[in-house]
């Protein structure tokens, strides 16, 4: 890997600026390109580490009844911590992951990575301090999945993908219901409620004129 390469890596990676120059020439070490839409299967077993250069990842589980939900997103200066999870533990990957757009990833061969980790105090820090973060929000997942109303969801996803100067969003009921993990029924129902109460308009592949204010205001407890 070249000057400039290990710049950008380090750059997006800190935890990486004390490896030498001389380790990063390993023939096996690449940082490459990868198109949308590739996806990698619970079960599987890695051969590198993965570190997010650019891009997106969406990181998700399947039920047993086939539905998707999505746990954390992961892109620049990012890890997927149930990978690093799997390399380190030496089994299979507990989820799957889809690239959204071309992502660029710096890949260890796992040999490098975890003689690094046994080297590099940054590295280890950072790669636990990602476990422990990522612990804490799929912890909250769960709990707004067994306890928060369906209709505070949708409306925290609206408040969250729009701003007040743009409020609409490109979205099916099938990838919310996908982000949510809920049924698309469930989606098309209470977007059709929002809309009935002059929150939202509703049109194919899209929700338009979304009244941030009202959503805002009905997020408190009790108000659903």
């Amino acid at each position: 890997m070249d000057l400039n390469r290990i710049q950008f890596v380090t750059d997006a990676f800190p935890c990486f600026s004390l490896v030498s120059e001389a380790a990063w020439r390993h023939p096996d070490i690449t940082a490459e390109r990868f198109s949308p839409q590739l996806t990698m299967q619970q079960g599987h077993l890695f051969a590198h580490a993965a570190f997010v250069l650019s891009g997106k990842v969406r990181v998700y589980i399947i039920s047993e009844s086939g539905r998707e939900v999505t746990l954390y997103r992961v892109q620049r200066g990012g890890v997927c911590v149930l990978m690093m999870a799997s390399i380190l533990g030496e089994t299979g990957y507990e989820a799957s992951a889809q690239l959204e757009e071309e992502t660029e990833l710096l890949l260890l061969p796992v040999d490098v990575f975890k003689e690094w980790m046994d080297r590099y105090k940054d590295l280890r820090q950072f790669i636990y301090r990602n476990m422990i973060n990522r612990m804490v929000s799929v912890t909250s997942l769960v709990e707004d999945i067994a306890f928060k109303p369906i209709n505070a969801r949708i409306a925290e996803l609206l408040l969250r993908r729009t701003t007040d100067s743009r409020n609409h969003l490109s979205i099916t009921h099938e990838a919310i219901a996908i982000e949510l993990g809920t049924a698309r029924e469930v989606i098309s129902r209470s977007l059709k409620e929002f809309e009935k109460a002059g929150w939202l308009q509703l049109g194919r592949g899209r929700i338009a004129a979304i009244r941030r204010d009202a959503l805002q205001e009905k997020l408190f407890p009790g108000d659903w």
